[in-house]
C-alpha cells in the first residue's frame, strides 16, 4: 500500500534525525516530495501519530514530536515498571528454545556494526532492529501475547526518544549492559535480569535529561 510505503520513508527519515524534534510535518509538502495523494500522507501521519513518532496539533497540523523530558521520562517510566514483568515471567517459564533464541539474538546484536557511514549521527537502522528483536525475545519466554503488544507499542514510543538519548550519550557502554541482560536471564537469575533490565532503562531516561542515575 502507498501509505505503508509513505510511513516507512517517514518514519526512517525522523529516526535518522532529517527531521529535528518539533519541526511541522506538511502533508502537502510530503506528498509533493513523494509523488501521492494528499490522502495517502494523512492516513500515514495518522499512523505516525498513533505509534507515537508524530504529534497532532489542533489547528497546526502534524509535526515531530518536540522533545520534552516530562513526555519521554512517562514513556521510561511505564517502560521500567512493565518491561521487568515480563522478564521475571520469561525467566521463569522459557524453555529451551527461548534460551536459544536470547542467544542467537545477542549475538546477532552484538556482531552489527552500530553506525553505518551515510546514516547520519544516529544508530543504524540494522543496529536498531536487531536492538529491538533482542529485547523482544527477552521477553517473549513469559507466554503472554498480550503483554507482548503493550511491550510493541511502548517500544515503539520509545524508540525516538532512545535514538536522542544515543546521540547525546555516545560514550555509553550498550554492549555490556545487553551482555550483562543476556547472562543473567540465561542464568536463570530473575532478581539480577530485573535489575540489569531497571539500570538499562534508567540510563537511557538520564540521558535524555544529562543526569546521572
Amino acid at each position: 500500500m502507498l501509505s505503508e510505503q509513505v510511513y516507512e520513508h517517514l518514519k526512517d527519515a525522523i529516526m535518522r534525525g532529517d527531521h529535528e524534534p518539533g519541526e511541522a510535518l506538511k502533508p502537502q509538502d510530503l506528498a509533493g516530495r513523494q509523488g501521492v495523494s494528499l490522502a495517502v500522507v494523512r492516513e500515514a501521519l495518522v499512523r505516525m501519530v498513533g505509534d507515537g513518532l508524530a504529534d497532532r496539533l489542533p489547528n497546526r497540523g502534524f509535526a515531530v514530536p518536540a522533545f520534552s523530558d516530562r513526555r519521554w521520562q512517562e514513556v521510561m517510566e511505564a517502560r521500567r515498571t512493565i518491561e521487568p514483568v515480563l522478564l521475571r515471567l520469561s525467566v521463569d517459564r522459557g524453555d529451551i528454545d527461548w534460551e536459544a533464541r536470547v542467544r542467537a539474538a545477542h549475538h546477532r546484536l552484538a556482531r552489527t556494526p552500530p553506525v553505518e557511514p551515510g546514516e547520519g549521527a544516529y544508530y543504524s537502522a540494522a543496529w536498531s532492529e536487531a536492538h529491538r528483536v533482542f529485547h523482544r525475545t527477552l521477553l517473549e519466554g513469559c507466554g503472554n501475547p498480550v503483554l507482548l503488544e503493550t511491550f510493541d507499542r511502548m517500544w515503539t514510543a520509545s524508540e525516538l526518544a532512545r535514538r536522542w538519548s544515543a546521540h547525546r550519550t555516545p560514550g555509553r557502554d550498550h554492549a555490556g549492559e545487553h551482555r550483562r541482560l543476556e547472562e543473567a536471564a540465561l542464568a536463570r537469575d530473575a532478581d539480577a535480569a530485573a535489575e540489569a533490565l531497571v539500570r538499562h532503562l534508567t540510563l537511557t531516561a538520564a540521558g535524555l535529561t544529562r543526569h546521572e542515575p
